[in-house]
């Protein structure tokens, strides 16, 4: 598979090159175009065990808790080699890395696609990752293939030195490198809880995830929470208006 990113990087769009059998596996909804040559099908997006039941289970994980959609899309060059092109749903930047054996822990909504050495399984964040505002579950993609990470906004990669913590507002984050230590808390570092509840309502930072090194981030330079209030105060008052 031959790829080239295109319109970075507010509007970016993958273009791929499949070579005949070649598949690979992408977001629902992400195909924008693709050569006819090319065939799409649409599957549940579990890849757990258990025959139809296990994969149900995991396609609902998937999209409920990890933020992606039930089915994913796999498109495949049976008939000979092709193009197609896939973009996110919202603007912004994609980014292209070859795990070689790595894993890497991804935010729901930041994967978009990836070839067929890649894995995509959902992974149980703990208690601490429901506080800190990103639910209970993200994506884990592992494997030696390439994986495509898109964002909102631009993406900010950012790699730690060992023992160095980096703090990031838990609506910009994309992606870490699986094994990284990752503490989320609130913004507030200082004083007790409710100390600490206040400094982080007052700065609009809200909750933070703490990274320490070694290790890779990858970040998202706009918040799509934050926008969408923002997006929310420039839209009438639909409730005033219906008891006129």
């Amino acid at each position: 598979m031959q790829h080239e990113i295109k319109f970075q990087p507010s509007y970016a769009l993958v273009v791929m090159q499949l070579a005949q059998g070649e598949r690979i596996r992408c977001e629902s909804g992400a195909m924008v175009s693709m050569s006819g040559t090319l065939s799409l099908e649409a599957a549940m997006g579990g890849q757990g065990g258990g025959g139809m039941l296990g994969r149900a289970f995991g396609a609902l994980t998937r999209s409920v808790l990890g933020g992606e959609s039930f089915f994913v899309t796999t498109i495949s060059a049976e008939e000979g080699p092709g193009e197609v092109t896939l973009a996110p749903a919202t603007p912004g930047d994609v980014v292209a890395r070859p795990l070689g054996g790595r894993s890497l822990i991804v935010q729901g909504g930041s994967y978009l696609a990836s070839d067929m050495d890649v894995e995509v399984n959902t992974q149980w964040g703990g208690l601490k990752g429901f506080l800190g505002g990103e639910g209970l579950f993200f994506l884990e993609v592992r494997g030696a293939g390439t994986v495509f990470l898109n964002s909102f906004g631009g993406i900010m990669e950012r790699t730690l030195a060992p023992g160095e913590r980096y703090i990031v507002d838990s609506g910009h984050m994309v992606a870490y490198e699986n094994g990284m230590k990752m503490e989320p808390r609130m913004a507030g570092s200082k004083g007790g809880f409710f100390k600490r509840a206040i400094t982080s309502a007052t700065s609009g930072e809200g909750l933070v995830m703490e990274f320490t090194g070694p290790g890779t981030v990858w970040l998202q330079t706009r918040n799509p929470e934050a926008f969408s209030g923002w997006l929310t105060t420039l839209l009438p008052d639909l409730t005033n208006n219906s008891n006129r």
